[in-house]
Order: C-alpha cells, then sequence, then structure tokens
C-alpha cells in the first residue's frame, strides 16, 4: 500500500481507503469487523465515517455505522488508525439528527461528543463537515439558484466552534465534503485571516462519470494544499458493468432508488458500457481500472472504497497495482470528450 500526504497536515493516509456507510444496513456489526479486518490486512489505515450512516440514512439505524467501528476499533492499537466522521447539515429533512442538524457551536459539539462515544475513542483525525450549511447545489443538481439562499451559520463561527474542539484535542484535523471552489476558498481565507484550524481535505464525487472536481476544485485546492478524498469512485456500482448484464442487480441503486438520483440521467448507461468495454477490450476488470484512474490523479489523496462484500472490497483492493496503459487513458478521454460528466 502507498500512503501519501493529506494536505499540509502530518496525516499520511493510504491511497485507498475504507467507507462504512454500509455497516448497519447493508452490512451486519460481524461484517463490518471482517472488511476492517481485511482492510487493515492490506495496509489501509484510513476509516471514513459520518454521523448519519447507514445509508440509506433514517432514525431506526443512524449511528449504527460509527458504533459498529467503535467496537472494533476499542481493541485496535489506536495510533494505527487514522478515523474521520462528518457533522451531517441541514436542508435534507434530517429531523431525527437533534431536531434538524446545523453547522452552529451547539450542534458541532453535539455531533463530536456523540461521535466519539460511539466511535469508543478520545479523538477523531479528521472532521468534515458533511455537506455545507449554506444553500449549494449537490447530489446532482449542478446549477446554482442565488433564489435558493437561506440563512446560514458564517464560515467564520463555524470555524471557532470546530477550533475550540481541537484545542480540547477532541478532533486533531477539519475537513469539507461536497462543497464547491467558493466554499474551499472562503474556508482557507477565513482560517488564514483569523489563526484558526485550516482544512486539509475535502471529500466529494470523483470517478470516470463525474470529473466536475477537476475544473475549479481542482485549481483552488491544488493552490491551497488541499487533498481529494473522493467517493463514489464506482458510480454507485455503474463502472463495474453489473447493471448492464442484469439491471435488477443487488446493490444501492436497485435497494434504495431514490438515493441515487444524480445516476437517472440520460447518457449514463452509454458511457458507463463505454467505460466497461474499454476495461473488458484491455483485459482488465471495470471496477479495477475505474479505481487504478481515481487514484492516479494528481490531485487524489485517496479513493474511498464501499463494499458489502469479502469479495468485492478484495477485488477493489487488489487495483492498487494496477498501472493504465496509455492506450487505455487515451480511451477513457476520447469517451470522456463523448459522454462529458454524465452523472455530477
Amino acid at each position: 500500500m502507498d500512503y501519501r500526504q493529506l494536505g499540509s497536515s502530518d496525516l499520511r493516509v493510504s491511497t485507498l481507503s475504507l467507507g462504512t456507510m454500509t455497516f448497519g444496513e447493508q452490512n451486519t456489526e460481524q461484517d463490518a469487523h471482517a472488511q476492517l479486518d481485511l482492510a487493515a490486512a492490506h495496509g489501509i489505515n484510513f476509516i471514513d465515517t459520518a454521523e448519519m450512516y447507514p445509508v440509506a440514512p433514517c432514525a431506526r439505524t443512524q449511528g449504527r455505522t460509527e458504533s459498529y467501528i467503535g467496537s472494533w476499533l476499542k481493541n485496535q492499537r489506536r495510533d494505527k488508525f487514522i478515523v474521520a466522521s462528518k457533522i451531517a447539515g441541514p436542508a435534507r429533512g434530517f429531523s431525527w439528527i437533534r431536531n434538524g442538524p446545523r453547522i452552529n457551536r451547539d450542534h458541532i459539539h453535539a455531533a463530536v461528543e456523540g461521535s466519539l462515544k460511539r466511535l469508543q475513542t478520545d479523538y477523531i483525525d479528521l472532521y468534515q463537515i458533511h455537506w455545507p450549511d449554506r444553500y449549494v447545489p449537490m447530489f446532482g443538481a449542478t446549477s446554482y439558484d442565488a433564489r435558493l439562499e437561506r440563512d446560514s451559520v458564517p464560515i467564520s463561527e463555524q470555524l471557532l466552534a470546530l477550533d475550540e474542539l481541537v484545542m480540547e484535542g477532541k478532533i486533531r484535523h477539519i475537513g469539507l465534503s461536497n462543497e464547491t471552489p467558493w466554499g474551499v476558498g472562503e474556508f482557507v481565507r477565513c482560517a488564514e485571516q483569523s489563526g484558526l484550524p485550516r482544512i486539509i481535505s475535502i471529500q466529494n464525487a470523483y470517478h470516470l462519470m463525474n470529473r466536475t472536481f477537476e475544473s475549479g476544485l481542482a485549481e483552488v485546492c491544488h493552490h491551497a494544499n488541499v487533498g481529494l478524498l473522493a467517493y463514489s469512485p464506482l458510480a454507485f456500482g455503474h463502472l463495474t458493468g453489473k447493471y448492464h448484464e442484469n439491471p435488477q442487480a443487488c446493490g444501492r441503486i436497485t435497494l434504495f432508488p431514490g438515493f441515487g438520483q444524480r445516476y437517472n440521467k440520460p447518457n449514463v448507461p452509454s458511457a458507463s458500457r463505454e467505460y466497461v468495454r474499454i476495461a473488458r477490450q484491455a483485459g482488465l476488470n471495470p471496477a479495477q481500472m475505474a479505481l487504478a484512474y481515481a487514484r492516479t490523479r494528481q490531485f487524489t489523496a485517496s479513493v474511498i472504497l464501499g463494499a458489502t462484500t469479502q469479495a468485492q472490497l478484495s477485488e477493489n483492493m487488489e487495483s492498487h497495482d494496477l498501472t493504465l496503459s496509455t492506450e487505455v487513458i487515451e480511451q477513457i478521454e476520447a469517451v470522456h470528450r463523448q459522454y462529458p460528466n454524465p452523472a455530477p
């Protein structure tokens, strides 16, 4: 396993990391521990979770994912692993989380305390804002509409609250998720202006059918030294080819139809079919090709793997040893020109 420095921090994260949003819904606690054991045995040191997990989110299961990780983590050497979690933001209808989550001081402190208890640890290595407190287009929406602006917690206030937790030793570093170039720039500016903690990472979707990161975000993150933690690198399974063979194949798309709206777009089937074709003609596993592409981008710190079985996780981790040929890269770029970002 290779390791990369995460932004301006002292954290060295494995280039493949373990995403856990299936723990507690699609995976039992025993399954979760088996995945964690397997990932650790292969050198993965970065584990990503969130207070709202598992997915699909609901009041009945909220927090289970962190609890399953905690019951495993308590039996490990804590300093061997980088544990990341996230605070949920507003406007998604999660009334069961603090009567509607916000990113203000009270909510940030309450969220961290809850996560620490469930994770059975004294500190979280990377604490991320799951999505902005303010309005932004996300999760399949692509156009900014100023008419949808709403009252939001100022970024400076969010940073002040996070700074308190850093000073208390409860979190080590901070990051963002589902953010925009403007948001990254504002968090960096406010931190530098007021001497507050600086973000070291951004966790956004990045895969062959969603390369929107490569424009504005790639530039601002390069200059701000913010590393990408790439989530959904297989586009909810579309890049594995399984839905071409069986549209009703078991996966998040079929289990939770309303959760993957960004993939219900006209060019997704055609684009994913082309990427799978490239892989198979080159004698490659389609999933491994997609993961290798995401891992080898210059702005990527780590690619977050999400699996429901040991076999899937093993297969995905094998992508670490894959180097894509120039010919394969050229074919990928040709499809991208034909079908640019069909699932943003």
